[in-house]
């Protein structure tokens, strides 16, 4: 089948939903243009910022938009590509859209209340906690596993037979890197510009796109060259400012940025799909089971991730979003809005995949980064770019999409952790909760955990990623039937996808479980020449995850039996509308 044919009915399908289920969802539970938002009844100039509503866009599509929708479409795509695509479309537009709007609306009406606040009103203190245990313990899998990503692209070196050498890719990876850094030298440039002339429309998009030309300028002719360790360091110093500066200096601005180099991605990817228009060489369908990620009930759904679906998202868009939102109006676009592009961006990946594969259905080798990096790099090569140029720009990108995830996620890991130990008079509390509580010890706290579990490798940690991902979409959806129900709104749309994720994500953490038991008791009988034990590596790479799945399971269990209770507590239109 022609990859330009499958875009165009994904684009036709997610903007029709867009233009009416939205809108339909928008009517029913009711938009207030006139209504003070948080951001700008609480502005403080750090967390609550009133922001035009396109920039929030850009902070929500490039916070969430991570290596998901990309590495997720690309390896789901083994049990063929028509069973990725109809989850994308079906899950975006029904599941992920929707939980990612509702999220945002339910903050904005609660005065930015983030998700785990949100549940201590409608679900209970206890929920409450249990909840931002949940949250963090997520994030610290995130953390990993995109910061692993990160320090992956940019390395510049390559072992080969134990010898350390530098690998083809070294300027490339180089020149991107230092792009990177440039990026965040400029975005603070950008965001103290901003906040002293306050720019608008086209003045901000411009010196925007200069901050862009500028560091793409001393990158690309200033390559750094470093390996994957010395990344990584640099990765999480730079979550490290993101968690802590105020929003408006770095966070926005180089998520502003950030934006502009999406849409030239996205770009390129449609306009070289459209010129180009290859065949889908992927296979159409290729089994219910597949031999490396096993049955594709409940694998399929946690794999494409955020493509469809996404727990990470809600935490977006109430942790963040929802205190810059400065109109309702906007609450659709930045909600709802964000999650459809995101869904045809993994549309996107999923054609560039199938026109890299063999035309015998082989898939093009690499990882899914690599796949799509490749493909749309060879689509700007096709209309004059030279191949240095393009390299540099896409491998800039893929790190991106898991770089403004990165940033957003160690924010709302260090606001979770201080909320998980907080209380309501701070200025009494004990010593020891002072300290928890601390902006710069929880950061560091989290990050420091983070980092250990980047030992494991992105590529191991990711299926425990993709099932404790949608579990906590699944939990925010029962949040927000609660507080739909109270508020006297509609909840049934909330329902069927509710029911679907708890099935699939509580089936994919056991499985995930009884997997890592089956490593640890196969390793265990492994001995090394010297007669020492494998149990190191085992414990790093499966041990930690076990305890990780474990919690989760618990947690998650918990959290759902207390909600339902609640759900059923509750009273309908108990509470006036807010």
């Amino acid at each position: 089948m022609n990859t330009l044919v499958i875009v165009l009915i994904a684009a036709v399908a997610l903007v029709a939903a867009y233009a009416l289920y939205g809108r339909w969802l928008a009517k029913k539970w009711g938009i207030d243009p006139k209504a003070q938002t948080p951001a700008v009844k609480y502005n403080d100039g750090k967390d609550y910022v009133p922001t035009n509503g396109w920039t929030v866009f850009s902070h929500q599509f490039s916070s969430i938009a991570g290596a998901g929708p990309v590495t997720g479409a690309i390896q789901a795509a083994a049990f063929g590509w028509l069973p990725v695509l109809l989850w994308v479309l079906i899950g975006g537009v029904f599941f992920g859209a929707v939980t990612d709007f509702g999220a945002l609306y339910a903050s904005v009406k609660n005065e930015g209340k983030s998700m785990g606040m949100l549940i201590e009103k409608y679900i209970g203190k206890l929920g409450r906690k249990l909840f931002l245990l949940f949250c963090w313990l997520f994030c610290l899998i995130v953390i990993a596993a995109f910061a692993d990503m990160v320090a992956g692209t940019f390395n510049a070196y390559t072992v080969a037979d134990g010898v350390t050498q530098l690998a083809d890719t070294a300027k490339t990876n180089g020149a991107a890197g230092m792009v990177s850094i440039m990026f965040m030298v400029f975005a603070v440039v950008f965001g103290l510009v901003q906040k002293k002339l306050n720019l608008s429309g086209w003045k901000e998009a411009v010196v925007g796109i200069l901050c862009i030309a500028a560091s793409f300028a001393v990158g690309m002719n200033c390559p750094l060259v470093l390996d994957k360790t010395a990344w990584s360091y640099i990765t999480f110093v730079y979550i490290f400012f993101a968690a802590v500066l105020p929003m408006w200096l770095l966070k926005q601005p180089r998520d502003y940025m950030t934006t502009f180099m999406f849409i030239g991605m996205i770009a390129g990817a449609v306009i070289g799909l459209f010129v180009a228009h290859p065949t889908m060489n992927l296979p159409v369908f290729t089994g219910f089971n597949n031999e490396k990620l096993g049955t594709m009930f409940p694998i399929l759904f946690v794999t494409v991730a955020c493509g469809a679906v996404s727990g990470f998202h809600s935490l977006v868009s109430s942790g963040t979003s929802s205190k810059t939102v400065e109109n309702e109006k906007d609450m659709l676009k930045v909600g709802y809005g964000a999650m459809i592009l995101e869904s045809l961006l993994a549309v996107l990946a999923l054609c560039v995949a199938g026109a890299a594969a063999a035309a015998d259905g082989t898939p093009a080798a690499g990882t899914p980064f690599q796949i799509f990096s490749r493909g749309v790099a060879g689509f700007f090569q096709m209309f004059g770019v030279p191949t240095y140029a393009a390299t540099v720009f896409m491998t800039m990108c893929v790190s991106a999409l898991a770089l403004t995830s990165l940033d957003a996620v160690a924010r709302i890991a260090r606001m979770s952790f201080q909320e998980l130990f907080s209380v309501d008079d701070m200025a009494h509390a004990e010593p020891w909760r002072k300290l928890l509580c601390n902006t710069y010890f929880s950061t560091v706290l989290t990050l420091v955990l983070g980092y250990v579990l980047t030992q494991i490798g992105y590529s191991n940690i990711w299926p425990l990623f993709g099932s404790a991902n949608q579990l906590l979409s699944a939990l925010v959806l029962i949040t927000l039937c609660v507080f739909l129900k109270v508020t006297g709104r509609s909840n049934k749309m909330l329902f069927p996808p509710l029911i679907i994720m708890l099935c699939v994500t509580f089936t994919a953490l056991v499985q995930r479980l009884m997997a890592m038991v089956r490593a640890i008791q196969n390793a265990a009988a492994v001995t090394i020449p010297a007669g020492e034990t494998t149990w190191g590596a085992v414990f790093v790479a499966n041990g930690l995850q076990l305890i990780i799945a474990v919690l989760l399971i618990v947690l998650g269990a918990t959290i759902v039996v207390n909600s339902m209770r609640s759900y059923v507590a509750s009273k309908h239109n108990s509470e006036a509308k807010v």
